[in-house]
């Protein structure tokens, strides 16, 4: 059987720790506090299930620390640096970054979350909500730069509101929409073996929300054709919290719930990443069946996991505190029973990683 080597036994360090890699079908916690060595140990478990699955990733990526999946170090295995050269990785850019720029389509999302872009409830602005659930289909032609003028055309006061409101907020301005060209959906929906999304450059706090928001609402309207994919969040507490304020994030949160609880039989697969518990919504984190725990100190973060993921045991959740950089503990599906693990190398480069501190240079 294929197996997912992600490092050494801690306590005596012989021998190799595996992951079974058919039990990625559940969702997956990851967690660990800053300086733990988090995003350095998830790239060890992505660079294995690259090699030795056929698995379809999707990485939402918000400090850019996987942008450069494809570049091996010069201590990966030949054979190893080959297979990951040779895998179709794309790796799509916010902001003016070189590289595919990343785009989505405004006129792709649900009304829903159009609405939610633009700030408006169907009660309280009821008549301009109207007009958006009822822009005529001739308006999926147009790109954003003309929905401001296609809706001018018509004369009426709810219509002419929402151009206003649209131009007032300067959503359609936004770097992140294509514009009538291609979005990134498209590619993801070709199910490239990896396809990273760095959602880290964009001007407007919203935007890198709206991206994964209309990401996920595709990759949901389509579920029913089954086809796998592991969608991985990393810092996933920025994009479900369990305290939604805004109405994106409210609709963003809504919609890795609804995955969370019904995505699995549709091969819609989560994997969270993220420096504390408590940050993510507890209809997620309730749903997710494999735990990978890296050094966590606060007593709520660490009552709450034991609560959460009660295949590991209390003691073993405790034990993290003590963890040193690189050390974890593995609990859950893909894992015989809950081992405390020595992370091995990564075969990549990280594009990430800690700013040092400058010196005094000596004399």
């Amino acid at each position: 059987m294929t197996a997912l080597t992600i490092g050494t036994p801690l306590d005596s360090g012989l021998g190799t720790v595996t992951l079974d890699p058919r039990r990625f079908n559940r969702h997956t916690f990851w967690c660990g506090q800053s300086g733990s060595g988090k995003t350095y140990a998830l790239g060890v478990v992505l660079e294995q299930l690259l090699l030795e699955t056929e698995l379809p990733m999707l990485i939402l990526d918000p400090n850019a620390d996987f942008v450069r999946l494809q570049s091996t170090r010069p201590s990966a295995a030949p054979h190893h640096a080959q297979r990951i050269a040779d895998s179709d990785i794309r790796v799509f850019r916010s902001g003016r970054v070189e590289g595919e720029p990343l785009r989505v389509r405004y006129i792709d999302l649900s009304p829903a979350s159009k609405a939610a872009v633009l700030r408006m409830s169907p009660i309280q602005d009821a008549e301009e909500y109207n007009v958006l659930l009822h822009l005529d289909q001739n308006a999926r032609l147009l790109g954003s730069d003309r929905i401001v003028p296609h809706l001018r055309d018509g004369g009426h006061d709810a219509r002419n509101r929402l151009a206003d409101r649209m131009e007032n907020l300067q959503v359609l301005e936004w770097e992140l929409w294509s514009r009538g060209e291609a979005s990134v959906v498209d590619v993801i929906e070709q199910r490239p073996r990896v396809t990273v999304l760095d959602l880290g450059g964009f001007d407007h706090p919203a935007e890198p929300k709206v991206a994964a928001l209309a990401v996920l609402e595709h990759l949901w309207s389509r579920r029913e054709e089954r086809k796998p994919l592991l969608i991985v969040i990393d810092e996933a507490h920025n994009l479900c919290p369990p305290d939604p304020r805004t109405e994106v994030e409210r609709a963003l949160t809504e919609q890795l719930v609804q995955i969370a609880a019904e995505g699995r039989k549709f091969g819609l697969w989560l994997f969270l990443s993220t420096q504390r518990p408590t940050k993510i919504h507890p209809n997620v984190l309730s749903q997710c069946d494999n735990l990978g725990l890296m050094r966590v100190n606060a007593p709520r973060d660490l009552a709450e996991l034991a609560e959460v993921f009660g295949f590991a045991p209390e003691e073993a959740i405790r034990r993290s505190q003590t963890f040193t950089q690189g050390q974890a503990l593995f609990a859950g599906g893909f894992i015989a029973e809950p081992t405390f693990v020595q992370m091995g190398e990564r075969l990549t480069e990280e594009a990430g990683g800690d700013v040092s501190v400058p010196l005094r240079s000596t004399p």
